[in-house]
């Protein structure tokens, strides 16, 4: 389910330190963009944030909830996008840290796509 007006926008105040922060609608959820790159997915006004190796050890605490994942012909398919803790979102500097992390990780994964020469699925439209 998408985020609600007011989580999205609560989302826009709190990781305007990263940068320009725009919402999108997305596979029946909603993407977190920080300058184009996809750092978080809401569902049902949870924020997951992209989990890579690098920052995997930052967000350990989040590693016992499940990771955002869908169903496909019957398999369950876990994503690298991993639960914000709830605390977190009363942690103005803590939640920013773990923001940037993903947000890291979100420059990694679009830098090796280029590398590679795929396009991601996931950027925003230009129009």
């Amino acid at each position: 389910m998408v985020a609600s007006a007011g989580f999205a926008e609560f989302l826009r105040e709190q990781l305007a330190p990263l940068g320009h922060i725009t919402t999108r609608r997305m596979f029946g959820k909603t993407g977190v963009f920080c300058r184009g790159l996809m750092l978080g997915i809401v569902s049902d006004d949870t924020l997951y944030l992209r989990v890579d190796d690098q920052n995997r050890t930052l967000f350990k605490e989040a590693e016992a909830a499940p990771p955002l994942s869908y169903v496909k012909k019957g398999v369950t398919i876990d994503l690298a996008y991993w639960p914000l803790p709830d605390r977190l979102l009363d942690e103005h500097d803590e939640f920013l840290t773990w923001a940037r992390a993903a947000l890291a990780a979100a420059r990694r994964g679009a830098a090796a796509r280029e590398r590679s020469g795929k396009k991601s699925s996931t950027s925003p439209r230009r129009t």
